[in-house]
């Protein structure tokens, strides 16, 4: 059994009740000696000690527990990767050290890090178009959703028993979904669901209206993701108070923010209801994480089952930790989630050494890829490109590609890496983005680096005009 260690979250309780370490120990039956071990985290906490905290101090397990510990620990990996700290990065022993004894002091650096990284991003933005940048510092409410999801881990076991109660513990087939939404719409909440023309929701593919209790469908949305919109709309209905309570507690204030992590919410409850937990992470163990044949088992696109896997954080039945990646054909990261210590850019594109990129000229099929970060971390990347809904002629070739990645030592359960020497094979040098990458005379730089501090020689000219 894990051992449980709460000492700066309990000290917190007890200064908030206004307590001292004896008074505590009173109220929880022990001396005030192991109150001041607990708090030190030179015990870990029994479970007798920790009911009676919920019972006397009136709190649940999520208040005090350390369930956000692997993601805040690769947060703060994460933050010190940037060539700041080059000469005074800390090692493992001293974040965990951190992690346990300074949590606060750790969340309080992170928001500071975030801060100056978008400080620095919109300084850019507004030295390349002056008087476009708006002056805001926080994150931006993608950005703010991203780094939410990631506290969680990308996993909320209050969604994922939602989904799986919404069909009474029998999910439909998979040729009766849709019709089995359309009655439960219809028979519980009296909306009606309707296929329109493309020309009734122009640049739209749904539109839910409470006022008329109906649920408009463009022609343009294939069969899967005409299922998907359902069952989002459903989870936004049955599922109010949970999502609510979920957003009152992601500390996004921004209402802009609050309804874009409200709809990410609504689509990972859409993505549990139609891939159960249980059922998808055997069928994609079995299938050595085939997408398409999880994308055909399931009857959902290709980008909802990657989408999936990376929500497999279940304590106790974990997949494979990917990262996923979604970007635009000018290399804009449009989506991002994340299970791993990879770092993805919120702003700027991806690195162009990713073979992501490559996709675009090979439609359909996978492109797979050993990649190595500047701290010698090395992951194994595979990406396609997706299809999204056309409109009309002038709209064609509308794709996007995605990326899922994981640790190399993920990599021999994934199928795709089949045929790929792991050991000692030569990875492709990449980096976050060009404005922060620390490799000089890279081929592919886009953008002089600020880290990068190289005189210029004007007597040389490198492989890019930054490296002379």
């Amino acid at each position: 059994m894990r051992k449980t260690f709460i000492g700066p979250r309990l000290r917190r309780l007890r200064q908030d009740a206004g307590e001292t370490q004896s008074a505590m120990a009173k109220r929880l039956g022990i001396s005030a000696a192991y109150v001041n071990l607990l708090e030190n985290n030179q015990r870990s906490v029994s479970v007798t000690i920790l009911l009676r905290v919920f019972e006397q101090y009136g709190v649940d397990w999520h208040d005090i527990s350390d369930e956000g510990t692997s993601a805040r620990l690769a947060d703060l990996r994460g933050a010190l990767q940037d060539p700041l700290f080059d000469e005074t990065r800390p090692d493992l022993h001293e974040l965990r050290a951190a992690q346990n004894h300074a949590p606060t002091l750790m969340e309080a650096f992170l928001r500071l890090h975030r801060a100056y990284h978008s400080a620095t991003d919109q300084l850019m933005a507004l030295a390349a178009h002056p008087g476009e940048a708006e002056p805001i510092f926080n994150a931006s409410p993608e950005g703010a959703v991203h780094n939410f999801f990631r506290r969680h881990r990308n996993y909320f076991p209050t969604l994922e028993r939602a989904a799986t109660e919404l069909w009474g513990g029998e999910v439909p087939t998979t040729d009766d979904l849709y019709a089995a939404l359309k009655s439960r719409l219809k028979l519980r909440h009296g909306i009606t669901v309707r296929v329109v023309h493309v020309s009734a929701l122009p640049k739209t593919l749904r539109q839910y209206s409470r006022a008329r209790a109906e649920v408009l469908l463009s022609e343009a949305l294939d069969h899967p993701n005409r299922v998907f919109q359902l069952v989002h709309v459903l989870g936004l209905i049955e599922c109010r108070t949970i999502l609510e309570s979920l957003l009152d507690g992601s500390g996004i204030e921004d209402e802009q923010g609050r309804v874009r992590c409200k709809v990410e919410l609504a689509n990972y409850f859409a993505a549990a209801a139609l891939m159960p937990y249980d059922a998808f992470l055997t069928e994609a163990r079995e299938s050595k994480y085939d997408f398409d044949y999880l994308a055909t088992r399931f009857g959902v696109s290709f980008e909802q089952a990657c989408h999936r896997a990376t929500a497999m954080q279940r304590e106790g039945a974990q997949g494979v930790p990917f990262f996923f990646l979604r970007v635009d054909k000018a290399g804009n990261v449009t989506k991002r989630f994340n299970a791993t210590d990879f770092h993805l850019a919120e702003y700027g594109g991806a690195c162009p050494k990713l073979d992501v990129h490559m996709t675009f000229r090979l439609p359909g099929r996978i492109v797979s890829q050993l990649v190595e970060m500047p701290d010698s971390s090395q992951y194994f990347v595979f990406a396609r490109t997706v299809d999204r809904p056309t409109f009309e002629r002038h709209g064609q070739d509308n794709r996007l590609a995605v990326a899922m990645g994981c640790t190399i030592a993920h990599a021999t359960e994934i199928g795709y890496a089949e045929g790929i020497a792991l050991q000692g094979a030569q990875a492709t040098p990449i980096g976050i983005n060009c404005r922060i990458c620390p490799r000089a005379g890279c081929e592919q730089r886009a953008h002089q680096a600020s880290v990068l501090k190289t005189p210029v020689d004007e007597s040389r000219r490198g492989a890019t005009r930054y490296d002379a």
